[in-house]
């Protein structure tokens, strides 16, 4: 089955919810180009510019009504800037521009250079199968989603939490075992200033997070570690085998500009 095999449809789909789908979203509409961006969480949509270009659709999108989707909304190719750590969409993204035919496009952040003393896992389930978290003071700043898997820890060890200012992760965390005292609601960019007051505050000696680059905040802590002497361990990116990506927001946008054009201009021609 094809897209392709029916009137051409014009629209680009943006998955979103990061600093740089937003940059995106902006270059864009800069160009007049027909998108729509899909967030998770209705406080996501503050990110994107106001422009007759751009529609943001707030909700989770499910395997079983993907190809609905994209047939009503008339999508014509994907650019894929998802969070990092975000596999399920991007897995599923994949996978319909394949089932589909489309041109799909992964930008991908750089990533941030490890230091040596800072050590890198290749999981959480690798990092909670070593001692590294025994009788520290553990401040996890990975989101709410893996907070479950840190439930056994709580009495290894003096876990505190930092997490979006969510119902959803609020009580995510209380479920995983976190009492008020331990959690802290904060939306992304933290200060290093904040960071470090914050680390002082709750004496942590050891931190937790994603290699989820420069906009997740992970350079900040890496400077704020190194000075203050806290131990940072990170934990890798998911391996996702992309069809093709860029970590360059003009070779995104030049992508769009070069599928969707032509697409365009056979719709006019065919309405004309």
């Amino acid at each position: 089955m094809s897209l392709n095999d029916s009137l051409p449809h014009r629209q680009i789909w943006l998955i979103g919810g990061t600093q740089e789908s937003a940059a995106l979203a902006q270059a864009i509409a800069a160009h007049h180009l027909p998108c729509l961006i899909t967030v998770t969480t209705a406080s996501a949509r503050r990110l994107y510019p106001t422009s007759p270009h751009l529609t943001v659709w707030v909700g989770r999108l499910q395997a079983a009504t993907l190809l609905d989707f994209m047939q009503e909304q008339q999508i014509g190719l994907i650019l894929d800037a998802s969070h990092p750590f975000a596999v399920e969409i991007s897995e599923l993204a994949i996978a319909t521009a394949t089932q589909l035919d489309l041109p799909y496009l992964r930008y991908e952040r750089p990533t941030v250079e490890e230091q040596p003393d800072q050590p890198t896992f290749s999981s959480f389930q690798a990092l909670l199968s070593t001692g590294a978290l025994w009788g520290q003071r553990v401040l996890l700043t990975v989101g709410y989603r893996p907070l479950a898997w840190f439930k056994p820890w709580q009495e290894q060890a003096t876990l505190f939490a930092r997490i979006l200012p969510s119902v959803t992760a609020l009580e995510a965390a209380i479920a995983a075992g976190f009492t008020p005292d331990r959690l802290i609601a904060l939306r992304p960019p933290i200060s290093a200033d904040l960071e470090r007051a914050l680390w002082q505050q709750w004496q942590i000696s050891v931190v937790v997070t994603k290699a989820s680059g420069t906009p997740g905040g992970e350079a900040v802590k890496q400077q704020v570690a190194a000075a203050a002497g806290v131990q940072l361990i990170r934990i890798a990116r998911p391996n996702i085998t992309y069809p093709q990506q860029t970590s360059d927001i003009a070779i995104a946008v030049e992508f769009c500009l070069r599928h969707l054009l032509p697409a365009i201009a056979q719709r006019d021609a065919i309405d004309s």
